[in-house]
């Protein structure tokens, strides 16, 4: 990726007096007209790099500028290493361990202290979801359309999109692009992606926006939920909800009142919590409840019903 590149090189250059492009070239892996490329974007930054011909030549930051390193600390050095770990976790190149200990290498007297910060992104799927991330960023970089199997609760299907934006949001990872099939922007999981394929064809030019990844956009609804839990379950309201979502009875139940995004996923979550909840409104959820807990008591229950 080009940044975590941008940001090895920024690391090198304020450690050392020169370098050349060879030499960052061979160490970050590209070729030379990449650095070249790579160091125009910095100076389009505003890093005053200088670079020199011949003999003894090389790039440096300017000597004015190396007096003053904190544009980078070494705490920022830390919360760029802590980044660059958790993006590891989900690579299968493990192109991000081999980016850290190149900072690492030089930038030894500049980061200190130990690691403190450990972020996993892959959570249960790190086999799976590590091919299908390199694929999909690998489709970005080229700019090529990829296909797939997309299973969703209102049935399966075959989609060709054109991938912008990987995204992790709401504890998983999506990606956003250009549907063919529907003739517009869509969200896919990448959990519910089988089968994902690079194809030759290539992007078309539009004018893509960045994501509105706002709850309100993604999951529209606003159902109104009340409903009354044991005590025993205060840690699940606070986990899910925060410590102001729910008020103390005098009994020492939980009165619960919040907006959930809809109706599925509320009746599942609800679900979740066993009989360890009461839901009072609205009515359509209190019934369809009723029916499942009485159809799973009728699957279970024999004839002892």
């Amino acid at each position: 990726m080009k940044i975590d590149r941008l940001i090895g090189i920024l690391s090198v250059m304020l450690q050392r007096e020169k370098v050349t492009a060879p030499e960052l070239a061979e160490m970050f892996e590209v070729s030379r007209r990449t650095i070249n490329r790579d160091i125009e974007a910095l100076c389009k930054a505003g890093i005053p790099v200088c670079t020199s011909q011949g003999t003894g030549g090389g790039i440096c930051i300017m000597d004015g500028y190396r007096m003053d390193r904190t544009i980078l600390t070494s705490k920022d050095m830390q919360m760029i290493l802590a980044g660059l770990r958790s993006l590891d976790s989900v690579s299968g190149s493990h192109y991000y361990g081999q980016l850290m200990e190149k900072i690492k290498a030089g930038s030894s007297e500049f980061v200190s202290g130990s690691e403190s910060i450990l972020i996993d992104l892959s959570s249960w799927y790190k086999d799976s979801l590590a091919l299908k991330i390199e694929l999909i960023q690998d489709a970005i970089e080229k700019r090529k359309v990829i296909t797939f199997n997309y299973y969703a609760p209102n049935g399966d299907s075959s989609r060709e999109i054109e991938p912008y934006y990987l995204i992790f949001q709401w504890s998983s990872w999506y990606v956003w692009g250009f549907c063919r099939l529907r003739k517009d922007f869509r969200m896919f999981k990448l959990n519910r992606m089988d089968a994902i394929t690079l194809t030759e064809k290539e992007v078309e030019k539009r004018d893509v926006s960045m994501p509105d990844l706002s709850t309100e956009r993604i999951f529209p609804g606003g159902i109104m939920v009340k409903a009354v839990f044991e005590p025993s379950m205060k840690w699940h309201l606070i986990e899910e909800f925060g410590v102001d979502s729910f008020q103390v009875q005098p009994d020492g139940t939980l009165l619960f009142e919040h907006k959930y995004t809809d109706k599925d996923s509320l009746i599942a979550w609800m679900l979740t919590c066993r009989d360890q909840v009461t839901v009072l409104e609205p009515e359509d959820v209190r019934e369809e409840l009723f029916h499942i807990a009485n159809n799973i008591a009728k699957k279970y229950g024999g004839d002892q019903l």
